[in-house]
């Protein structure tokens, strides 16, 4: 059955105000975990990479984002951990997610913070393990493909037969379940020149391309909702200010995974008897990459006069800051490519200003959360708000 009606779906904040040490129970902080606390490490995780491949030399810059791709895989692990703890001990009430409008979007950031760890497996620990990852980075990513295909499928199911939704209320967090699946896509096409065997590397590459069509083309059907919503309805309530942002996401995601994937189709596609195709699949690539970039360029810029005009009247601190970063980091990403491809330096400054821009992002939202998440703000869930403290 669907949650009730809350203000601010996906504001989760204790309105005693206190340290966790003081909640009723100790256990409330687990049956009030929700899966937005995982779009915090689709942040960490995408600000390591992008710190890993600047195009600059700065002392230490490499070792640094390192050790924050490591700290991602602890937040992950916790993360997963506590959210499981929570459908063990408290079952009937964890299941109420499926029902809610929004925080069940948030499913789709569990796939996507693990496609993080995937690529630092690749671009942190090969040079530091050796090949001995790849295996690793190969099962974990047909998990993911696994978890984003079922949230592409299942949560636009629930929309469509449990959930209540209105066209005035609809933001852009009705992407993140159909997102994941592109950014498996994208780290597909990073895997994929990695594996040894010829046949393994075209069924990742085939894999890679369906999972961007299976995405790509149903998020674009939703951004173009998503516009005509804001001109009739106008901007949403100051508490999803974050979403704008999260437009963003699925145009830098696809330009990634366009630019990924053709990067190395040529090989790929000639051990595998089709030369042709593969010089055909890097040059749509390129092209898709460049086409997309200026798309995203619009939504990006949209953004910030929308960030602007929220700022004038405050934005309440909430997860949902965590939608400033993963979006901006992709569309770095995919700036830095471009630029390695194209070697122009208009893309290389601006790539360079855009992980500025993500590193200042993640130190205030982080700091934020960490503080948020002492003071137990952060702990409720909106599906069991009304409930009392300590029941199932």
């Amino acid at each position: 059955m669907p949650c009730p009606d809350t203000p601010a779906p996906h504001t989760v904040a204790n309105p005693r105000n206190l340290p966790l040490s003081t909640l009723s129970h100790p256990r409330e902080e687990i049956r009030q975990f929700t899966p937005n606390w995982f779009a915090a490490t689709m942040g960490t995780g995408i600000l390591a990479l992008t710190l890993g491949q600047l195009p600059v030399q700065i002392p230490g810059l490499h070792l640094l984002a390192e050790g924050l791709w490591l700290f991602n895989i602890g937040l992950f692990v916790l993360f997963s951990m506590v959210y499981m703890a929570r459908w063990v001990l408290f079952f009937n009430e964890a299941r109420r997610v499926f029902g809610h409008s929004t925080v069940s979007m948030f499913f789709g950031t569990i796939p996507m913070g693990l496609a993080t760890i995937i690529n630092g497996f690749l671009f942190f620990g090969l040079p530091r393990w050796g090949g001995a990852v790849v295996p690793i980075a190969e099962t974990l990513w047909w998990l993911d493909v696994a978890m984003a295909l079922a949230c592409g499928l299942a949560i636009p199911f629930m929309m469509f037969t449990r959930q209540e939704h209105n066209i005035d209320q609809m933001t852009a967090v009705w992407l993140l379940p159909v997102v994941a699946a592109e950014v498996a896509a994208a780290s597909g096409g990073l895997l994929a020149p990695h594996l040894a065997d010829a046949s393994a590397q075209f069924s990742v590459l085939i894999t890679s391309y369906v999972l961007w069509a299976f995405s790509v083309p149903v998020a674009f059907s939703i951004l173009s909702i998503l516009l005509l919503r804001m001109a009739l309805h106008k901007l949403p309530h100051e508490n999803m200010a974050a979403s704008s942002w999260l437009a963003l996401g699925p145009i830098g995601t696809g330009a990634l995974g366009m630019l990924l994937m053709g990067a190395d189709a040529p090989a790929i596609f000639a051990a595998n008897g089709l030369p042709k195709l593969g010089e055909i699949a890097d040059g749509i690539g390129l092209v898709a990459g460049i086409t997309l970039w200026g798309f995203g360029l619009w939504w990006m810029l949209m953004a910030v006069l929308i960030t602007v005009r929220y700022l004038r009247t405050g934005i309440p601190f909430n997860l949902g800051w965590w939608g400033f970063t993963f979006p901006l980091g992709v569309y770095a990403l995919a700036t830095l490519k471009l630029a390695a491809r194209l070697h122009l330096t208009f893309f290389s400054l601006a790539g360079c200003a855009l992980v500025c821009c993500l590193t200042i992002l993640w130190l205030i939202v982080m700091s934020r959360t960490v503080r948020g998440a002492y003071k137990g703000e952060l702990f409720v869930s909106p599906c069991i708000a009304g409930l009392g403290a300590g029941g199932k």
